[in-house]
């Protein structure tokens, strides 16, 4: 008998499920990224392929040619390369987020103890690490094929460059994300990442461009995206690169904030 009142005053202890640290977090919703673009060959096969394929048809060409004070091929390499990062930071973040967040898959996660800046932390991750593929791909192709190489330092810093220029864009596409809807966000990020890259002498140098594109280029991100990298190979820059990146910055801080708001905006919509 006193056994059983022990038992019903003092009920056994629970314990509750421990909140992953952010670290294990990060690393395992990172590869679970990962391994989702890999298995969508709609996402993983273009992004991989698309820059060494516009290289193989207008860099290969070129090669051996002077374009902008430097070697096309190199010219052309760092263009594109540029790209594929404008490319997947609008797709991995903006077209990426849509649609989890149409599948319920953002809904899921709140009710986990995974701590909430993991969520976005693996997609920079993921987004990093696919554009540094990308790049790996379209610089290794180069050198086979077109005989295009890089001191090994120069070309460290031009992927350094690309990737921490690529922050602003990465706020763009989760500003993409959290304001349009799953069947919108592929043709959108298409309507933003196209006019960018014109914008900015990716696809065509702005010397053969019309003047009206000349004229605005200097306040697109894309702009001082490309002459950061260009800057990096000898290419002569229309500024000190330090005005490119306060340039970035400024634009980065931006999107930010509308990124920020795009969010709470949906959080409201969905929980009041």
């Amino acid at each position: 008998m006193n056994d059983l009142t022990s038992t019903t005053d003092h009920p056994a202890p629970t314990t509750a499920t421990p909140s992953p640290s952010l670290p294990r977090a990060v690393v395992a919703l990172s590869r679970a990224e990962l391994v989702k673009l890999l298995r969508v060959p709609a996402f993983a096969i273009p992004t991989l392929a698309f820059p060494t394929l516009f290289f193989a048809m207008f860099g290969l060409p070129n090669v051996g040619r002077t374009l902008a004070g430097v070697d096309a091929g190199a010219y052309l390499v760092v263009s594109y390369a540029a790209y594929s990062l404008l490319s997947v930071a609008l797709f991995s973040f903006g077209v990426s987020v849509a649609s989890e967040r149409a599948l319920g898959w953002s809904r899921l996660l709140r009710v986990t103890p995974m701590p909430p800046a993991a969520y976005l932390l693996a997609k920079v991750v993921a987004a990093l690490v696919t554009g540094l593929a990308t790049i790996t791909v379209l610089v290794t192709f180069a050198a086979l094929v077109g005989h295009v190489r890089f001191e090994a330092g120069v070309l460290a810093l031009v992927v350094l460059k690309l990737l921490a220029g690529m922050t602003p864009f990465v706020a763009l596409g989760l500003f993409l994300g959290f304001s349009v809807g799953p069947t919108a966000a592929a043709p959108v990020a298409n309507l933003v990442v196209l006019p960018l890259a014109f914008m900015s002498g990716l696809f065509v140098p702005l010397s053969l461009g019309p003047a009206a594109i000349r004229e605005i280029a200097p306040y697109s991100p894309a702009y001082h995206f490309a002459q950061v990298a260009w800057s990096t190979i000898g290419v002569r820059s229309s500024g000190a690169e330090v005005t490119h990146w306060l340039w970035l910055a400024g634009w980065g801080a931006l999107f930010a904030g509308l990124a920020l708001w795009a969010y709470r905006r949906d959080e409201d919509r969905r929980y009041g």
